[in-house]
């Protein structure tokens, strides 16, 4: 029988936001999933944009190859909490990163249902 664990992003300083720095691959790290192949992690990420103007923000998905492993989207001006990834899993030690067109006004918040089999 499954067990599920919610835990915070590996990045998150004591749940709180992580800041996009990077404006180009590779991202800023948000998250590396749990090692192997049995277990799962679930992972839910919402996205702030704290400056006026839209942002490209593109998550590189376990790689960095695009358009393989690349999610991208637009994140509206000074808008909080859009929900850009509901649940998606990743296993084996792959990691999330995320880069934006602009430094440092992005930020992620999310958690990671923890999967174990």
């Amino acid at each position: 029988m499954a067990t599920f664990s919610k835990v915070k992003l590996s990045e998150s300083i004591n749940g709180k936001a992580i800041k996009i720095a990077a404006i180009a691959t590779p991202g800023t790290t948000v998250h590396q999933a749990v090692s192997g192949t049995t277990n799962l992690d679930e992972i839910w990420l919402y996205a702030v944009n704290s400056s006026g103007s839209s942002v490209k923000l593109t998550l590189e998905w376990g790689e960095a190859t695009a358009p393989d492993g690349n999610i991208e989207l637009s994140i509206g001006g000074e808008s909080g909490l859009v929900l850009i990834t509901a649940g998606l899993l990743l296993q084996n030690s792959l990691i999330v990163k995320a880069f934006a067109g602009t430094a440092n006004v992005v930020m992620l918040h999310g958690f990671v249902n923890r999967i174990t089999v």
